[in-house]
């Protein structure tokens, strides 16, 4: 038990940490950087993604760890936090967009996730992280820059993250094999 615990609090911090990180990366790290500051990623032949992707593809599955090893609440209190951390930490000129894109995405995770963790872990994660990361996208690039054009790539560039991801959620199974 203080195992699993001990794995859920470093998920939560891991978690917390992925935010400002992806709100950095966004206007500081890419292969190419456009003229009003975004920074972008290959995800794809072809497919060019904001950078913070890979971070906030991580958080999804790290909040549904954080959940797993912790409890319901936690996970509430890891979606409430990380929208804190999301518009505090953002760049100005995103960190509306960065708030209210990180509360929709991680709130449909959890309504996604919660219900469905005790019929398959893994299972539960990715249809959970696929239907977040998808709202996530749509109003982060709408209301950050009011266009669309690179939500394929920030999909895919999530979902990428998120099966990277998924040799954690087989260690979540092995150290809490029912949720908290």
């Amino acid at each position: 038990m203080e195992r699993t615990r001990t794995v859920g609090y470093v998920c939560f911090a891991a978690f917390l940490a992925c935010i400002p990180l992806a709100n950095w990366m966004i206007f500081h790290v890419g292969t190419v950087c456009l003229p009003q500051g975004l920074c972008l990623l290959p995800v794809a032949p072809g497919l060019l993604a904001p950078s913070g992707v890979a971070a906030v593809g991580f958080a999804l599955v790290l909040r549904d760890i954080v959940q797993r090893c912790l409890g319901t609440r936690a996970g509430l209190i890891a979606v409430f936090a990380g929208t804190l951390a999301a518009s505090t930490f953002a760049d100005p000129r995103v960190a509306a967009a960065a708030g209210i894109a990180f509360l929709i995405g991680e709130l449909a995770d959890f309504a996604i996730y919660t219900p469905l963790q005790r019929r398959g872990l893994v299972r539960a994660v990715l249809a959970s992280s696929v239907v977040g990361l998808v709202l996530d996208s749509v109003v982060f690039l709408w209301v950050a820059f009011a266009s669309l054009d690179f939500l394929a790539g920030q999909i895919v560039g999530k979902f990428w993250a998120v099966l990277i991801s998924i040799p954690l959620v087989h260690l979540a199974r092995r150290l809490a094999p029912a949720p908290a």
